[in-house]
């Protein structure tokens, strides 16, 4: 199949296709040399929660079809609102034998009441059907890139009322976060900017605030933009990506000097790292302790490295 037509240059549009597609698996790297502690893994006496596939077609991005997980934790009671956590390339996040071991570090932190009770929904990027002989591709670049409400309301309209049937989801903002890496963190920061009143909680690691499609427009609308309420955790390394589309380390500096100048309640962690999730990962238990500090549901008293402000 000819994906495009003979030139001299590959279209801008099929360059940036094809590298977000490549960067939805993050490799690792001469620089990864972060390691896991204890609470990223399993521990003996630690109520394990449940962790479901379903498969949605949606309506809001016409034509997509995608999986994703909802992991329920043991502490979970039906009879109260739980809060709730979405994460984009949510595959990633959730497999137990991946890089990040999120669902493991959430029962290792709920266990302990380090973090209130949480139901995780952990979503993929969505693919377009095989139409006329053509195969189907990935939405991911669209859906995550973009600075639009369009993923705000695929949440709203979609996702969250699906899994709003089968369990007692928190409706506030304060009860809800949303995470993602690479363009799924750019996704994630976008969804709380545009709809501040469905989620008040953003984790981005190494965030593609970068020009693949507007995304390094952010510094400036922030600085410009009156206060919204909104709590930021960033992760970035120093050996990130540069290349065509921008200098992500330099975006994430950007974004946490516009956030600061904002007065945001923001947390940045920098380190040595590359484009991967291995200094991320090493750090999502406190990240996570950050993010939902004060969350009534949680211990007052849950330390964490990065306190105080």
């Amino acid at each position: 199949m000819q994906l495009f037509k003979k030139g001299p240059y590959m279209p801008l549009r099929l360059v940036a296709s094809l590298f977000i597609l490549a960067l939805t698996f993050p490799t690792a790297n001469a620089q990864d040399k972060y390691v896991m502690g204890p609470e990223s893994k399993e521990q003996q006496g630690v109520p394990k929660g449940e962790t479901t596939k379903y498969t949605w077609e949606s309506k809001v991005f016409a034509g997509t079809k995608r999986d994703y997980y909802v992991y329920v934790p043991k502490q979970y009671d039906p009879k109260q609102s739980a809060c709730v956590m979405v994460f984009q390339d949510g595959f990633n996040y959730q497999n137990p034998k991946g890089n990040w071991h999120a669902t493991i570090v959430m029962d290792n932190l709920i266990h302990k009441k380090d973090l209130p009770v949480i139901i995780g929904i952990f979503i993929e990027p969505g693919t377009s059907a095989a139409k006329g002989g053509k195969k189907g591709g990935s939405n991911r670049s669209f859906e995550y890139d973009t600075l639009s409400p369009q993923y705000a309301q695929f949440l709203e309209k979609e996702i969250l009322p699906e899994v709003g049937k089968k369990y007692n989801l928190r409706s506030d903002a304060a009860g809800r976060a949303i995470s993602g890496f690479s363009s799924g963190a750019i996704c994630a920061f976008t969804v709380a900017w545009e709809r501040p009143d469905l989620f008040s909680k953003v984790m981005s690691h190494f965030g593609s605030f970068t020009n693949i499609r507007g995304g390094d427009r952010y510094p400036g609308l922030i600085r410009a933009a009156p206060k919204k309420d909104i709590r930021v955790f960033m992760q970035d390394g120093s050996n990130d990506l540069k290349n065509q589309f921008g200098n992500w380390f330099e975006a994430n500096k950007a974004m946490e000097a516009a956030l600061k100048f904002k007065n945001y309640d923001v947390k940045a962690v920098f380190g040595d790292g590359g484009h991967t999730a291995n200094h991320g990962a090493s750090i999502l238990p406190d990240s996570m302790r950050w993010l939902w500090r004060d969350t009534p549901a949680a211990k007052v008293e849950a330390k964490t490295k990065f306190l105080p402000r």
